[in-house]
């Protein structure tokens, strides 16, 4: 129950403070949020499957994001930032889906 009050306040507060990203950071937003999706699903299909664990799940979340963040940038470094990026983004969608399949199958037994 804490972790969906939390939420729901996280989302009021950015709907009413409406931060701005900063230019710069702006190509590694999607980025980051393709990643904390990837660790999020990971989360719950490590919990359904009853082997969750916080601490893997904080050093999966923020690693996931950083790694993710890192690779892009050195892509824009060399110049295929994009290309990297869309890498990324299937790489994580991959693992994505994956993790849906899973929870679908925990939770639906199909």
């Amino acid at each position: 129950m804490i972790p969906l009050l939390g939420l729901l306040a996280g989302i009021v507060v950015g709907l009413l403070l409406e931060p701005a990203v900063p230019l710069a950071l702006q190509p590694y937003l999607p980025i980051a949020i393709v990643a904390a999706m990837d660790a999020l699903f990971g989360a719950f299909r490590a919990y359904l499957e009853g082997n969750f664990s916080d601490k893997v799940f904080v050093v999966s979340f923020v690693s996931n994001v950083l790694i993710a963040a890192a690779i892009v940038y050195v892509g824009d470094q060399i110049g295929v930032g994009s290309q990297l990026s869309t890498g990324v983004v299937v790489v994580l969608g991959i693992r994505i889906f994956t993790n849906v399949a899973a929870i679908r199958r925990a939770l639906f037994h199909a």
